[in-house]
């Protein structure tokens, strides 16, 4: 087929897909972010289902918090998509050239995925942390730009990557599961035919792909404030999930799973459909080779 000889676009056009879907992706769910984080910040027996912590923030605060702490998340969009699926192209070819495979395989895409997520999460982390910050309830930072001054003051440039562990060890696994679930799905579906078969094909299997369990633990150690010479509550993953478990429970761990769950089961469906969609534009853009 002429689909299967068709050159491999450049490194630049993955990169701009990626942005372009990472930025729609956040815009459309971003209010289920913000309930999923309030929910993992709650701590004791959860008060609120999804349900009553998203009424609640309405009723207290107004609709505008839903959207409160919106610009790191929207600046991080795009390069943190972009590097996501730019760095999914970069270790795929790189492992196929490595095992001599002519095409992608289930176990290669999948360490092909992990790769990419280990990638991504140097990126996101100080993004990350500063929309945790600007999302809690008692956030009294002024803004961004005021979360990252006060960050840098008390705790010095690398209390912006509180949570790397945490973030790290997250990408390199949803990741993995993202695009295996996607080679998976993709391989049990009938082969499209048309281009809107296609993007439904993506849609689908990429929603598949984002659903994966979630735990509470990055937030707690990104939302948790550092006070000089006493170690914090929430420091590293492992500690911080015993933690967790013996004051409230292995219930505790799954705190904003549900409204998670709705963000990045369709949202990983928009990613791949918008990325997939974006990419055709490209290759009849750029023509042969590449259609």
């Amino acid at each position: 087929m002429a689909t299967e000889q068709r050159k491999p676009l450049p490194f630049v056009a993955n990169f701009a897909a990626g942005a372009i879907a990472g930025v729609s992706e956040i815009l459309t769910f971003y209010p289920l972010d913000v309930v999923k984080t309030r929910m993992q910040l709650e701590t004791g027996k959860a008060k609120h289902g999804m349900v009553g912590t998203l009424s609640s923030i309405v009723r207290e605060e107004g609709f505008g918090r839903l959207y409160r702490g919106l610009v790191p998340p929207l600046l991080l969009e795009a390069p943190k998509r972009a590097v996501k699926f730019a760095a999914n192209d970069f270790w795929g070819k790189t492992y196929m050239n490595l095992s001599g495979e002519a095409k992608m395989t289930q176990q290669l895409s999948i360490l092909t995925g992990c790769s990419a997520g280990a990638t991504e999460s140097f990126v996101v982390v100080p993004f990350e942390l500063v929309k945790i910050k600007l999302q809690d309830k008692s956030s009294t930072f002024a803004g961004p730009i005021d979360v990252v001054k006060q960050v840098i003051r008390k705790e010095g440039a690398l209390g912006l990557y509180a949570g790397m562990e945490a973030t790290f060890w997250r990408h390199f696994w949803w990741n993995g599961g993202y695009f295996g679930c996607i080679h998976q799905v993709r391989s049990l579906m009938p082969e499209a035919e048309t281009q809107q078969a296609q993007l439904f094909n993506n849609f689908v299997s990429g929603s598949v792909g984002g659903f994966v369990g979630t735990v509470v633990v990055k937030s707690r150690i990104q939302g948790s404030s550092k006070v000089p010479g006493v170690v914090p509550k929430y420091n590293w993953t492992y500690p911080a999930l015993l933690t967790i478990m013996r004051e409230e429970g292995p219930a505790a761990l799954y705190k904003g799973f549900v409204p998670k769950v709705l963000r990045l089961a369709p949202g990983g469906g928009v990613l791949l459909l918008v990325v997939e969609f974006t990419l055709g534009v490209f290759r009849k853009a750029l023509g042969p080779p590449y259609i």
